[in-house]
Parts: C-alpha cells; sequence; structure tokens
C-alpha cells in the first residue's frame, strides 16, 4: 500500500518550492544585470536520462528583442551559485 504525504506536507512543500524559485530568478537578475522588461523562468525538473543529472535547474531568459536562452544547471535549485549563472550564461545557445 502506498503512503502519499499530506495535503498540508505538499502545500508547506510548494512554498519552499515557490520561494527557493523566486529567490533564484532575483539572483539571476541581479548576477545578469537583466533590465525590467526582461522575463526569466526558473524551473527544477527531473531528469531519468543517464547521461543526465538527477536533478537539473532550467533558467529561461527571455531578454526584449533577443531569442529566447535556457541556462541549464545540473544542481537543485538551492545550490546554483552566481558562479554556475555566469558559466551557464556563457555556455547557451544564442
Amino acid at each position: 500500500m502506498a503512503v502519499f504525504p499530506s495535503l498540508k506536507t505538499l502545500r508547506a512543500r510548494a512554498r519552499e518550492r515557490a520561494s527557493a524559485r523566486q529567490s533564484l530568478t532575483e539572483q539571476v537578475r541581479r548576477v545578469l544585470a537583466l533590465a525590467q522588461e526582461d522575463a526569466v523562468s526558473v524551473n527544477e525538473i527531473a531528469c531519468a536520462d543517464p547521461g543526465c543529472p538527477d536533478t537539473e535547474t532550467v533558467i529561461l531568459l527571455m531578454r526584449a528583442g533577443q531569442p529566447t536562452r535556457a541556462l541549464k544547471i545540473g544542481k537543485p535549485i538551492e545550490a546554483v551559485t552566481d558562479a554556475d549563472i555566469g558559466v551557464a550564461e556563457r555556455e547557451a545557445s544564442p
């Protein structure tokens, strides 16, 4: 018999994840000196592919007048550093 987390636990976890995403969004804006009109989306995904880390953070940069760029960092959201953001930004294809 499967044991599922309670609704209270799921809501608490969702709040924590939202807070972590918001913090990383602000960090990305600061590190990359984004303009007010630039949009950022932060998500954490589980990757089942053998060559992939278990958890990957994907940051979408939607800068005004430029194509959207995906920055991929092979760490959970909470572990992403300023240096990780800079490296991912340099490695992302335009």
